[in-house]
């Protein structure tokens, strides 16, 4: 895919790639099989050997583990679909209509639909010529950001004309996004009381990215810090867990589960928990910290779990979104063209050689 032909009778644009994770098409085994082979199948998720880890992807776990996440998937499917889509959805025509349509906005998924090359033939048709790619992750991983750069460098390989690229590849630390954070957790108080206690569970990955040099343990604890900080809470009145592992390999700890698990033995009755590292809720906030870790909770002796939801399309999450992206097209503006530009530029192509 390169620009459409009739490029010379265009004025070039600047446009937005927005990009999540991703989900299964439908709450069914096979959709979710799908999804999950060209999850696992990533180089950048896992990073083992092929020869050991292929031949375990296809006979141990995509025969048997979609069976076991069809209920949690139907657990949070809603009638616009996966919720995970439905709110990427909502975010992408939010800051479509933050930023006007002079500036385009694509939404894709890294795995599933739509996806990367869909969004780019999308963003392609409408003569976007400069590029600002916001990965949904505010903390950077080799395992998310870095997989959405490879996906978005191979499938512009096949492009003539490449367009000029501006990469977000984080913002843990961003003021905007730490305020949206802090908003959501105040209005949660506001409407529910305060617990008495602020969970923040991140993603985990395995200890040895870590150790290999990912900074992504280190992005969460920034974050951590700086909400605590903007809420004005005490040592002992926060704290960080990481949730989602998968294998028996040490992934970053504390784990989530253990961890909400031991906060209710010591007594805790009303725990709180937020999931900064995810822009949009999905499986792993719903079903996961909600309902499962939830339940876990109150086995052990707790009162309530009470989910604090992602950002999604809330208005604080758009504004600082769109100053992200604003910044990053700061001194990237075409000049102003008129018709009669155009038509003169398609003139002066003719006389070169016919356009087709």
């Amino acid at each position: 895919m390169s620009l459409p032909e009739h490029i010379h009778s265009r004025s070039p644009r600047r446009g937005v790639l927005l990009v999540n994770l991703g989900t299964p098409d439908a709450p069914t085994a096979p959709a979710i099989r799908r999804y999950l082979r060209e999850f696992l199948s990533d180089r950048r998720v896992v990073e083992f050997s092929r020869l050991f880890w292929l031949p375990v992807l296809h006979l141990f776990i995509l025969p048997f583990r979609p069976l076991k996440l069809k209920h949690a998937y139907e657990s949070v499917w809603t009638p616009q679909g996966s919720p995970l889509l439905a709110i990427s959805k909502r975010q992408r025509a939010a800051l479509q209509a933050a930023l006007g349509p002079e500036v385009p906005v694509a939404l894709a998924m890294r795995y599933g639909n739509p996806s990367i090359a869909d969004a780019l033939d999308e963003l392609g048709r409408q003569d976007v010529r400069r590029l600002v790619v916001l990965p949904l992750y505010p903390q950077y991983s080799a395992t998310t950001t870095a997989t959405v750069l490879d996906q978005l460098f191979g499938l512009l390989r096949r492009w003539r004309w490449l367009p000029e690229l501006r990469t977000v590849n984080q913002y843990h630390d961003d003021a905007g996004y730490i305020d949206a954070l802090a908003r959501s957790v105040e209005a949660h108080w506001q409407a529910q009381g305060r617990g008495e206690h602020l969970l923040m569970s991140f993603h985990s990955i395995p200890l040895a990215y870590f150790q290999a040099g990912d900074p992504y343990f280190c992005h969460c604890h920034k974050t951590a810090r700086l909400l605590a900080g903007r809420l004005g809470l005490a040592q002992g009145q926060w704290s960080v867990s990481f949730q989602s592992r998968l294998g028996r390999t040490p992934w970053l700890q504390p784990y989530t589960e253990p961890q909400v698990q031991a906060m209710a033995r010591q007594g805790l009755r009303k725990l709180d928990v937020i999931c900064p590292g995810f822009s949009a809720d999905c499986l792993e906030t719903l079903e996961e910290i909600a309902l499962r870790y939830g339940q876990s909770f109150r086995q052990a002796g707790g009162e309530a779990l009470r989910y604090i939801p992602a950002l999604n399309d809330e208005p604080a999450h758009i504004a600082a979104l769109e100053a992200l992206v604003r910044r990053e097209l700061q001194g990237w503006d075409y000049p102003a063209e008129g018709a009669a530009e155009r038509q003169a530029r398609v003139e002066r192509a003719e006389r070169i050689g016919p356009l087709d």
